[in-house]
């Protein structure tokens, strides 16, 4: 081969090496919908920040949790394998967001995809810790993120607010607001259900304007679930059936949820948000499980005592060997196979669940 045929055959091969990295560095980039998913809430979505939370109870980083997680080890998430924060952002194309007190650099290029805040135990009250010694309430969630953005406005410069303008912001909190209520006297001699439910939807009104005027544009927020049925209230009934009166306030505060969200957008320019009627779904799960591939929507999997739920997941504690077919993890929590369910209808479910639209749309606008 003479000189020229080869420069000619070595100029043509980087020329399609090149197109073959631009086509790849396209998909990667169409796969990925939106820079960043920051993360706030509870139990639900926290992946591990409550580990470093030094004289915390509310702690999942033992066996049996982790078990089907792909590394087959505990990792502080509340559930046998992913959770709905980690199936949100694989839904999104992105990794899921690290736990921010894992970040232990400040200035760590981690914070570019995202971040999580979430806390196990945590509320959309200061106060929302008492129960389990600590976790990092809503408030101080916020603060957190606070940090965060300072960083990345100086680390981005001119495209830091469309970073975050088009980031999604994900809150999934209000369960321990209600427990806190329904066990607390003092509570009770403050407020009537119905002013604490509106005191918690004006407080969380606060802290997403808080977001609001730090670059956040796109809101999924995830209305409190049926938290009558989770296998921890089931247990307390002879009958074991759902306390009635802990679905009814669920209801009442989601309600209100929905409203606040509807009037926020008219008052916030340029605000967009996915609310996900978590109760919703969860009620449709339970009366008709097997059209969602589920046996068993009474007891925990991982537990001890009726319904493996007088004694927590915890090393001693015994597991069900099929998780797919269990609604509930622990007395408390959803398996994998529940969130994912969940996610499912969340990202492309229609209406029913999803008001004024789904995730896939909130990141499409």
């Amino acid at each position: 081969m003479d000189a020229r045929a080869f420069l000619m055959n070595f100029f043509s091969f980087f020329f399609f090496f090149l197109l073959s990295l631009f086509a790849l560095s396209f998909e990667v980039s169409k796969a990925q919908m939106v820079p960043a998913v920051f993360v706030f809430g509870d139990s639900q979505v926290d992946v591990g920040n409550n580990n470093y939370l030094p004289v915390s109870v509310a702690k999942a980083n033992f066996p049996h949790n982790g078990i089907d997680f792909p590394t087959k080890k505990p990792t502080g998430r509340f559930c046998n394998g992913k959770n709905a924060a980690d199936l949100i952002a694989e839904k999104l194309g992105l990794p899921s967001s690290p736990p921010y007190l894992s970040l232990s650099n400040k200035k760590d290029a981690s914070y570019i995809n995202g971040v999580s805040f979430a806390s196990g135990g945590a509320g959309i009250f200061n106060s929302t810790d008492q129960v389990f010694g600590q976790a990092i309430p809503l408030p101080k969630q916020v603060e957190n993120y606070l940090a965060v953005h300072k960083i990345l406005m100086q680390q981005l410069g001119a495209g830091a607010e469309k970073h975050f303008a088009e980031s999604l912001f994900a809150i999934v909190i209000g369960s321990n607001d209600l427990f806190d209520y329904f066990g607390s006297s003092d509570l009770k001699k403050k407020y009537t259900q119905q002013q604490f439910v509106d005191l918690m939807t004006s407080n969380l009104k606060a802290q997403l304007k808080r977001l609001y005027a730090f670059g956040a544009r796109k809101f999924f927020i995830s209305g409190v679930g049926l938290i009558g049925c989770i296998p921890a209230e089931r247990v307390k009934n002879k009958t074991q059936e759902c306390n009635e009166e802990r679905n009814f306030w669920s209801d009442k505060y989601n309600q209100g949820l929905k409203a606040m969200l509807n009037g926020l957008q008219s008052e916030l320019q340029g605000i967009n948000y996915s609310y996900f009627d978590t109760y919703g779904i969860m009620q449709n799960v339970i009366q008709k499980p097997s059209a969602y591939g589920f046996n068993e929507i009474k007891a925990a999997c991982c537990g001890l005592g009726d319904l493996k739920a007088k004694v927590p997941c915890v090393p001693i504690s015994t597991y069900c060997p099929n998780r797919k077919d269990h609604v509930f993890w622990d007395l408390y929590h959803p398996t994998e196979a529940t969130a994912r369910i969940f996610v499912d209808a969340l990202f492309d479910g229609t209406t029913q669940y999803s008001v004024p639209m789904n995730v896939r749309q909130l990141v499409s606008t």
